[in-house]
């Protein structure tokens, strides 16, 4: 058996995941008594959230308009305009995608269609002008979005709102979950959203089919943590709960240890097969390895290939 079965076991095991998860949106049910639930967070800052915490949406809200960071899923567009109307009565005027992902990105055309401005990095819209792949799955395909989802309005750096009295700076993260992640940050608020560059509930997921790295992964990180004061509240793309600097730091110091692990093990000239009997995640299994189609069968991997381990897939 080669060193790649652990990749090729994972792929099978997301890809079944896949065709299930697939078949649910097709008879339109996926969704259906699915409650969004508001959180404040800080400021003018909420966070709107689905069962299980995933996609949570960013909701800057005040007199002069409301702003969102991603949009979840389409079917869940007027679930997340009710929730926002709960917490609000201004109107939705601005959207900021974190990155191209359909739990991110799903409910943009809706809300286009009622007229908010959606924003994001040249890089997000780029590859939204194509069939969109992700690596869950050994990287399956997802159709191209509608062309009423595309970002309107594009930037190479940042962008900052001055609304509702105060400034909002949105800008473009290193390549970690992607090549076009975007931090938001609300310095008044004291809030930062990190897309998926920052979870609580998995190993990072490092798309390398949407240019995401692990070596980005960890600047993007010291970057938040070098952001984030005592109070700061945190935004995780992927968690169950608003969370503070310290959780970032926990997070960032559990991947630096398995690429440290890794990398040693690499230099010991041990295959993938080695590398993977060996558990370097085993202390942190319990807690980020629980994520069905995303273990550390798939996070070690893409590691070990960064590291120049080897070939990541089967060729």
């Amino acid at each position: 058996m080669t060193n790649q079965r652990y990749v090729v076991a994972a792929m099978f095991m997301a890809a079944c995941l896949g065709v299930v998860a697939a078949a649910q949106q097709n008879l339109g049910g996926q969704f259906q008594g699915v409650e969004l639930t508001t959180v404040p967070v800080a400021g003018n800052v909420h966070m709107v959230q689905r069962p299980g915490g995933g996609g949570n949406v960013g909701a800057f809200v005040g007199p002069e308009g409301v702003l969102l960071v991603d949009s979840l899923f389409g079917p869940l567009a007027d679930r997340l305009v009710a929730a926002v109307e709960g917490i609000s009565d201004g109107e939705i005027r601005f959207l900021i995608n974190t990155h191209i992902h359909p739990d991110h990105i799903g409910g943009n055309e809706p809300l286009a269609n009622r007229g908010v401005l959606i924003f994001a990095h040249d890089n997000v819209r780029v590859r939204a002008l194509e069939r969109l792949r992700f690596p869950r799955g050994g990287g399956r395909f997802a159709p191209q979005p509608p062309e009423g989802a595309r970002p309107i309005v594009t930037y190479n750096d940042t962008v900052s709102f001055h609304l509702n009295g105060e400034e909002v700076r949105a800008f473009l993260a290193p390549p970690a979950h992607t090549d076009g992640d975007t931090f938001v940050h609300f310095p008044d608020s004291d809030v930062l959203h990190l897309g998926d560059v920052f979870r609580t509930t998995s190993y990072p997921i490092i798309d390398v089919y949407n240019g995401g790295t692990l070596a980005g992964t960890l600047d993007a990180l010291e970057l938040a943590i070098d952001m984030a004061g005592p109070g700061t509240r945190v935004i995780p793309g992927h968690g169950l709960r608003v969370v503070g600097r310290d959780a970032m730091v926990e997070f960032l110091d559990m991947i630096v240890d398995v690429r440290d692990q890794v990398l040693r093990m690499i230099s010991d000239g041990q295959s993938l097969d080695e590398v993977m009997a060996a558990q370097p995640t085993a202390a942190y299994d319990a807690k980020w390895g629980q994520e069905a189609g995303w273990t550390a069968n798939d996070f070690v991997p893409i590691v070990y290939h960064e590291l120049g381990g080897g070939a990541l897939y089967r060729r």
